[in-house]
């Protein structure tokens, strides 16, 4: 009998506290913080890929531009920890109208550049060595964590902004943050993706300028919910 009290007076209590806690005055906004920055890096992911009838010729031929692609990349004095290996493919395509197997092989190389300077060398490098696929390119900065810190401090700005704009024409003060739900997504500008192809000069001293780097919107979106007083 003593546990069924006991009981039912721990359901009162909780039931009590969660009706206190529904009756708090509260307010719910969302706030939104943007820092525009200029990259200075950009990842690229560059394929080799090679087709033919037999596959250990069509894996050889891909080995050696690879080596090639990899000697040129060293000689970009690029740091070893800036670029890797990201995919390595071998796949037998079925020709219906010969009727037979040919075979494609594929490796891509993620690389890390972190001077923009060099991008047009590096990529007119890469398409003579044998690339003959950029498969995407990202735009990005080296102080991405302190740029994602002041947009979100300026969505919490925002949020609070608000709820004092909502709440003074009702003669009421904002209070603390009882939760806040961080929303943010990063977003990069990336070119349109294409099938890299050697690029002939019509001046062969003329310096290439093929890179339009824009602007970075990082961005932080909050939802927030304050105490009313």
């Amino acid at each position: 009998m003593k546990k069924a009290v006991l009981f039912l007076s721990m359901m009162f209590v909780s039931m009590s506290y969660a009706q206190e806690v529904k009756q708090v005055p509260q307010i719910n906004v969302s706030g939104e913080g943007k820092v525009k920055v200029v990259p200075d890096q950009a990842t690229i992911l560059a394929t080799i890929e090679t087709k033919g009838n037999n596959a250990k010729d069509v894996k050889k031929q891909n080995d050696q531009k690879i080596e090639a692609v990899l000697k040129f990349i060293k000689k970009m004095n690029l740091a070893p920890s800036d670029y890797n290996t990201q995919r390595v493919s071998l796949n037998p395509e079925y020709d219906y109208e010969k009727k037979k197997h040919n075979y494609n092989a594929t490796q891509t190389i993620e690389i890390l550049l972190k001077d923009l300077s060099k991008y047009d060398e590096l990529m007119e490098g890469l398409v003579d060595e044998g690339i003959n696929r950029i498969d995407n390119v990202t735009f990005q900065s080296s102080k991405m964590a302190q740029y994602q810190s002041e947009a979100r401090k300026l969505a919490m700005k925002e949020a609070k902004l608000k709820a004092e704009d909502y709440v003074s024409v009702l003669g009421q003060k904002v209070g603390r943050a009882m939760t806040i739900s961080d929303n943010s997504q990063t977003y990069y500008p990336q070119p349109i993706r294409y099938a890299a192809m050697k690029m002939e000069m019509s001046d062969a001293q003329a310096p290439r300028e093929t890179l339009a780097v824009g602007e970075i919107n990082i961005t932080a979106n909050v939802s927030v919910s304050f105490i009313l007083e």
